[in-house]
Formats: structure tokens, C-alpha cells, sequence
């Protein structure tokens, strides 16, 4: 029984999870560790998949819904039927490049807001699959930057905390109708 879980990706009207947004404390906290991975564990993570495509992501959190445990979804190919998407439980960076690079990042959390944020290019993450197997693997170009991303929300940290450029960052929280006091840079 050691299939991927089954998704459709598509567009649901009515997903059936609610995304949180900037300026809900939801967002702030640190998610606890899965201690028990079951089938309530597999239908949690099957419906962040079926809201992170009928949102148009390609990375989900749980604490974005509302859920405070270390579960993420990715999928950096929604439109390719034969890529499954990943399901991370209790994901831990083993191992960071110290060569670092700049990339555009967006959040389900923030819709619309896309900024410049700095991160290392390749990490070696550790983590357990939806059926609780343990796996490693080393990713690098946008699946390193989407696991840095959604790990970053499963200790209360969003994209924004992370951009340099505090200019463009005003500019585009308050474009799309955000408070800039919900920040909480990262130095």
C-alpha cells in the first residue's frame, strides 16, 4: 500500500480547506511534530493538495489552513499529471550550500505579493512520507526553494519576514491592501 495518495489536479469552486492570510496569528505559530502518522494524517494532507491546486500553488503548509502540525504539500509541476506531488511530514534541513541565491517567491498566504528573497541554493532534507517512511533527499533550483519556503511557515516565518528590499515590500503589501506592521523581519 506504499502508493503515492491520489489527487486530482484540479481547480475545486469549493476547496475544501480555508488559506489564512497575512495579519492572522494562525500564521506565527510554530506547528507541533506528527507524532502518529494515519489515515486522518493522509486525508489532512490529500485535502491541502486538492486547496493548493484550486489555489493555483505549488506549495501548502498546514499551518496556512489553520493546522498547527509539521505538514507540507509541494508540487512545483501542477500541470504535469505524471509528476506526483510530495507530501514533507516533520521536514528537518540536514544540510544547507552556502552558495545562496535570489528568487521571486509568492504565498497562498499573501496572495498577488511577489518578492526578491535570498536563500541557499541546495538543502538536504530529511522527513517522513505519508505513510510514515523515513526519506532523505537533496534538492536544489525551485523544489529547494518552495521546501525552505513552506518549512519557514511551519515555524511562524512568511516569505515577506525575509525581503531586503523594504521599499518594494511596502509598496506591494500596501498595493494589495496588506499591513506592513504584520511583518516580522528576519535580520
Amino acid at each position: 500500500m506504499n502508493t503515492s495518495l491520489v489527487v486530482e489536479k484540479e481547480k475545486l469552486d469549493n476547496p475544501p480547506l480555508e488559506v489564512h492570510y497575512l495579519g492572522d496569528k494562525v500564521l506565527r505559530q510554530s506547528a507541533k511534530r506528527v507524532a502518529k502518522i494515519d489515515e486522518s494524517i493522509r486525508e489532512l494532507a490529500k485535502e491541502m493538495l486538492q486547496t493548493m491546486y484550486s489555489e493555483n500553488g505549488i506549495g501548502l503548509a498546514a499551518p496556512q489552513i489553520g493546522v498547527n502540525k509539521q505538514i507540507i504539500v509541494i508540487d512545483c509541476q501542477p500541470d504535469n499529471p505524471n509528476n506526483p506531488p510530495m507530501i514533507l511530514i516533520n521536514p528537518e534541513i540536514k544540510k544547507v550550500s552556502k552558495d545562496l541565491c535570489v528568487m521571486e517567491e509568492g504565498c497562498l498566504s499573501i496572495p498577488q505579493v511577489f518578492l526578491e528573497v535570498t536563500r541557499p541554493r541546495i538543502i538536504e532534507v530529511a522527513y517522513k512520507d505519508e505513510y510514515g517512511k523515513q526519506k532523505k533527499i537533496k534538492a536544489m533550483g525551485l523544489l529547494s526553494r518552495v521546501i525552505q519556503h513552506e518549512m519557514d511557515h511551519l515555524n511562524g516565518v512568511l516569505f515577506v519576514d525575509r525581503v531586503q528590499n523594504h521599499f518594494a515590500l511596502t509598496e506591494e503589501l500596501n498595493k494589495k491592501g496588506f499591513s506592513v506592521s504584520a511583518v516580522q523581519p528576519i535580520s
